[in-house]
């Protein structure tokens, strides 16, 4: 956050402030800011060695340690000193934390592994409302942290929302949307009734019990047991389920705190939370459209996007938003123009009935693959075609050196297009091909064949007040030329920083 709000001081000093010396560009240091964030997070994600804390610990194999009663009492003790929670040490929550960690180590796993994802979104709901961080164990013993798990009474999501409790805290349904499958709407509907029930209660056991059973239940418990205020006073009158649900929460506090003296590790997360970005979309969309253009598995999409009850993602006012990795995001924003081209293509093809039937033909070739010289390989085309210009992955034991010398340009230009101020590369990062027509080194016996097929392109990057008819007279093009050039490109609305084909 440092680094993005020293760009946006950069961007705003006058000029007479600018030293001279001042030779980083935006788009250099919005690459240098990019790369060190992309650094980050991948150090991030991996940044608790397990393996190293259970050597510690001297366990062997699959072993599952026991404790003595004592023990379990001190660290629960502990927990109480740092939450305003009171996470009582009795028989039964004894008797249900053995069980846990004896019968419930592959769910911790599997648990352990989803909190990447969602404990940081609960931490920072939790913290904006006023309310114990702990509460974020709810959800695991509510839903295991599956957005999509549907209990048999109907109460749905990460926070179990009976139909009508999720609408009246706002969370809508109709046949394309459930947002109480909405992980930041459910999760702030959710903190907004748990404090609503705290409100009532003035006991955090009493109000988890209510949002297990409903006021009402326990209302009608508390006046059976002669108007008593504890929840382990009214516990034996609460409907049998919900008796059971605060000392599930409890051993679910207590083991996935201390799951690594359990000789529990997590499975490996496949997204972090700090690793995801947004991106509201002007159109209906198919999510099967978004893994076509940009390599993106449906699955995947499903999974960061639970709201949606089926792959289509509807027009809406507010629009719909979508989730996913930074990387993907980023490139989606990029290429939303294609996008909806592709998604009208695909499903709505008589939209499109209007442009001539060459450009239709021709407009994936421009837009999506760029026509690429036929003998640039498979391995190639999979992991550096994107959008309106040419991408390459770098592999281990790659340089700058050898990748420029892979597409026959210099160092120097692989810098420029990319904003780097050092010939450093990552593996993993993708570095732009300004030209579109750059292309891998053909084979000596196919150099002829490959000069013949190639297609000098020039493209223009939109300015601030540039319109389609400005540039068409500034490169001597009429705008229906300009038009045959971009298919599938607005006329009307143009971005600052759009490249448009000029030749």
């Amino acid at each position: 956050m440092l680094l993005f709000s020293s760009f946006y001081g950069i961007a705003q000093t006058p000029k007479y402030l600018v030293r001279p010396g001042d030779t980083l560009s935006k788009d250099a240091f919005i690459n240098t800011v990019e790369q060190s964030f992309n650094l980050f997070l991948a150090e991030y994600a991996n940044q608790t060695n397990y393996d190293s804390l259970i050597k510690a610990l001297n366990f062997d194999g699959d072993v599952t340690p026991e404790f003595s009663d004592e023990v379990y009492c001190e660290r629960l003790e502990k927990l109480n000193d740092m939450s305003p929670f009171h996470l009582d040490c009795n028989s039964i929550t004894l008797t249900t934390i053995k069980y846990f960690a004896k019968n419930r180590r592959g769910f911790a796993k599997i648990v352990l592994g989803r909190s990447a994802l969602y404990f940081d979104l609960f931490e920072e709901k939790l913290a904006e409302y006023g309310l114990p961080i702990e509460l974020k164990f709810l959800s695991v013993i509510e839903s295991g942290l599956r957005p999509q798990v549907k209990s048999k009474a109907g109460a749905l999501g990460l926070w179990q929302f009976m139909y009508k409790t999720g609408l009246y805290f706002g969370l809508k349904e109709n046949s394309y949307i459930d947002e109480r499958m909405d992980p930041v709407l459910a999760t702030d509907a959710a903190c907004r009734y748990l404090k609503q029930l705290y409100g009532i209660y003035g006991d955090w056991n009493l109000a988890l019990a209510a949002y297990n059973a409903g006021p009402g239940n326990v209302n009608k418990a508390i006046r059976r047991s002669g108007n008593k205020t504890t929840y382990w006073d009214v516990r034996p009158y609460l409907p049998t389920e919900t008796q059971g649900y605060v000392p599930n929460f409890i051993a679910a506090t207590y083991l996935l705190s201390y799951h690594v003296e359990h000789n529990i590790v997590p499975v490996k997360a496949k997204v972090h939370y700090a690793q995801l970005d947004t991106m509201c979309l002007n159109s209906g969309v198919h999510m099967s459209t978004i893994a076509k253009l940009i390599d993106w598995p449906e699955d995947d999409i499903k999974t960061l996007n639970p709201v949606y009850k089926t792959n289509y993602i509807p027009t809406t006012k507010p629009p719909q938003c979508i989730t996913g990795p930074l990387e993907k995001i980023g490139l989606l924003v990029s290429l939303e123009d294609t996008l909806n081209y592709l998604e009208k293509k695909t499903f709505n093809p008589s939209a499109l009935q209007s442009k001539p039937e060459t450009t239709t033909t021709d407009a994936l070739k421009v837009t999506v693959t760029d026509t690429l010289a036929a003998n640039t390989t498979a391995e190639n085309q999979s992991d550096s075609l994107t959008g309106t210009a040419v991408y390459h992955k770098v592999k281990s034991g790659e340089t700058l050196t050898s990748i420029a010398d892979k597409y026959s340009v210099t160092s120097e230009l692989l810098m420029e297009w990319n904003g780097l101020q050092t010939t450093n590369v990552y593996v993993g990062q993708r570095l732009l091909l300004k030209e579109t027509n750059v292309v891998e080194k053909p084979k000596p016996e196919e150099k002829k064949e490959t000069e013949k097929k190639k297609v000098t392109k020039k493209y223009y990057t939109v300015k601030k007040g540039d319109t389609f008819s400005r540039i068409a007279d500034k490169h001597h093009l009429s705008q229906s030329e300009l038009k045959k050039l971009n298919p599938g490109v607005s006329t009307r609305v143009l971005r600052v920083g759009q490249r448009i084909r000029v030749k």
